[in-house]
């Protein structure tokens, strides 16, 4: 920080600054808003050398190009810091999350087609004269880039939300799928992250911001980044319309640009499909992983993404342990119930599980809420003809009704609940999570868990999430 005020002094020759932390999101870059009496900066302080060189080399040329990114003031690339153009706060993603409740209204749209134009320009203007070689980690899209981005789905999404597949056919259909790909031309500067977080809004024009990853790709990558943004949610028809808007405007600034416009769309869709999966190792590493909730709440909707782009977008190929493992993606019901989707409503994620197991997760990124141990109830498990049952069978029931203290357990527990779900519901709160626990997750647990669902679905207004996590394991159907 120090450095930075060093920094923005030698460029404003001014000694009073004003210094504020901006709080990161999904780089491991720090922000630092500098401000003297006449003059402002963002700060960036990132210790990648490479990456900080492709960026103000990218900055200069894009500005000689006249294209609306920030100004580069100053530098100490030694230091690992940079001065920019401070553009204020305003993204298109802040407009978006405003206006999403309401839909996708004029303005926009307006936004949008804004947005396109600027890529555009990017893509084209941007490319002539361009040193490709300053690119980082890659030159170009090329099979290592689309390799790192489908083992970063295996290794970061896959893994970490349990899906199962033969490594080896996997790995064979990311090769399948990389030579697919590689077919689409790629001769344009290609941002690499074009979305909505990265497109800021500065005297009612579009700027675009972080393009340090740029490197030599195809037309169509930064439009499905624009376009199939998980969390932006953008109507089907708004992205085909918004499509065609594209074409169209790409053939005005370099007639001939999309010369067949179904060969065009054809490799737009097959982009969109890795798009997504390296999207999903992003949100499985910074979600699942590094537990930023953020990301969390953004794996439902780009598996929304994920099962529009598997109805409606055509591969001229067949992947067939790929598609086995998109289709298991459909079905993980842990993620069914996160989406934003839900009219406000508190959720409330109700568990049964074993200990032998460990406590669930919570994904809400609240860090947990209440678990309840129910191993100190009379266990029906011990017991013959009760070891195939769960605690949905009525012999079972039976049993815990008169063989237990099942009741003197549970009662107590609803009014601390209904407290917390009232308090919650009252402060707008999204989410609660609440666990039961016993030895295998089969009985006492699974009876529990439903009695309070019932229980919760009866005297409130809330989204129940229940999840029998043993019992699902095993594809339980009960």
């Amino acid at each position: 920080m120090k450095i930075l005020e060093n920094l923005f002094h030698s460029w404003t020759e001014s000694s009073n600054t004003q210094l504020e932390k901006i709080p990161q999101s999904g780089s491991n870059r720090q922000y630092f808003r500098l401000s003297s009496k006449k003059q402002k900066a963002i700060g960036v302080y990132n210790d990648d050398l490479k990456e900080n060189i492709a960026f103000t080399a990218f900055c200069k040329h894009f500005n000689d190009q006249k294209l609306n990114v920030p100004k580069l003031y100053n530098q100490d690339l030694e230091n690992h810091i940079y001065l920019q153009e401070d553009l204020g706060d305003l993204s298109l993603y802040k407009i978006l999350n405003k206006k999403q409740k309401k839909g996708f209204d004029e303005e926009l749209e307006t936004y949008y087609k804004k947005s396109i134009q600027e890529l555009i320009k990017m893509q084209v203007h941007g490319s002539k004269e361009f040193d490709f070689s300053l690119c980082y980690p890659r030159d170009k899209f090329d099979r290592q880039s689309i390799l790192w981005d489908l083992n970063y789905f295996k290794y970061c999404f896959l893994k970490l939300a349990d899906i199962k597949f033969d490594e080896q056919l996997l790995e064979d259909d990311f090769n399948a799928f990389s030579n697919y790909l590689l077919k689409i031309p790629a001769n344009h500067f290609m941002h690499r992250d074009f979305q909505s977080r990265n497109l800021m809004i500065y005297n009612d024009e579009i700027y675009i911001i972080d393009f340090q990853g740029g490197r030599k790709g195809p037309l169509q990558y930064d439009l499905v980044s624009l376009l199939f943004q998980a969390k932006a949610n953008i109507p089907p028809n708004k992205r085909s319309e918004f499509l065609a808007y594209y074409i169209q405007e790409a053939n005005k600034i370099d007639p001939g640009i999309i010369k067949d416009k179904n060969t065009f769309t054809q490799n737009y869709y097959a982009i969109a499909f890795v798009r997504t999966m390296q999207v999903l190792g992003a949100y499985g590493y910074r979600g699942l992983f590094e537990k930023k909730a953020h990301f969390i709440q953004s794996i439902p909707f780009a598996i929304k993404n994920l099962e529009w782009l598997i109805s409606n977008a055509n591969l001229t190929q067949n992947f067939s342990e790929l598609e086995k493992v998109w289709q298991q993606i459909l079905s993980l019901k842990k993620f069914q119930t996160m989406s934003e989707e839900q009219n406000n409503k508190l959720t409330v994620t109700i568990n049964s599980f074993s200990y032998k197991s460990g406590i669930p997760e919570d994904l809400s990124g609240n860090g947990g809420g209440f678990v309840f141990d129910c191993r100190s109830i009379h266990n029906p498990g011990r017991y013959e003809p009760y070891k195939k049952l769960t605690g949905r069978d009525q012999p079972v029931i039976d049993f815990l009704l008169t063989e237990s203290n099942i009741n003197a357990f549970i009662d107590p527990l609803f009014t601390v609940v209904d407290s917390a779900v009232q308090n919650y519901i009252e402060r707008k709160f999204s989410n609660i999570m609440i666990s039961f626990g016993c030895t295998g997750g089969q009985h006492r647990s699974v009876y529990s868990a439903d009695k309070l669902a019932n229980h919760l679905q009866s005297k409130f207004d809330v989204n129940i999430n229940l999840n029998h996590i043993e019992q699902e394991k095993k594809n339980w159907k009960n």
